[in-house]
């Protein structure tokens, strides 16, 4: 069962207007339209936010540490070796 809550949004005579308008293009109320624009836009800035950019000098020296020899340091090999004690494959 999902929760409602209420949200109260105040906007001047012109700004409804258009919402109006876009809402009955959609064939939807305005608080329809709005929740939906509203969480369209919110996921798209929330999406964007959560890529990590980098410069091709970042991406590189990035792809370069990945593509070195890794040797696992003592904590690693003595986590690894407990694990393996503790896990049992079939």
């Amino acid at each position: 069962m999902t929760t409602t809550t209420r949200f109260d949004l105040k906007m001047d005579a012109e700004d409804k207007n258009v919402i109006a308008r876009a809402a009955a293009l959609m064939g939807t109320t305005m608080a329809g339209f709005v929740r939906w624009a509203a969480k369209e836009k919110a996921q798209q800035l929330l999406e964007r936010e959560s890529r990590i950019t980098l410069s091709r000098q970042d991406f590189t020296a990035f792809t370069a540490a990945l593509e070195r020899a890794f040797a696992p340091n003592e904590a690693l090999r003595n986590a690894i070796t407990q694990a393996g004690e503790k896990v049992r494959r079939v």
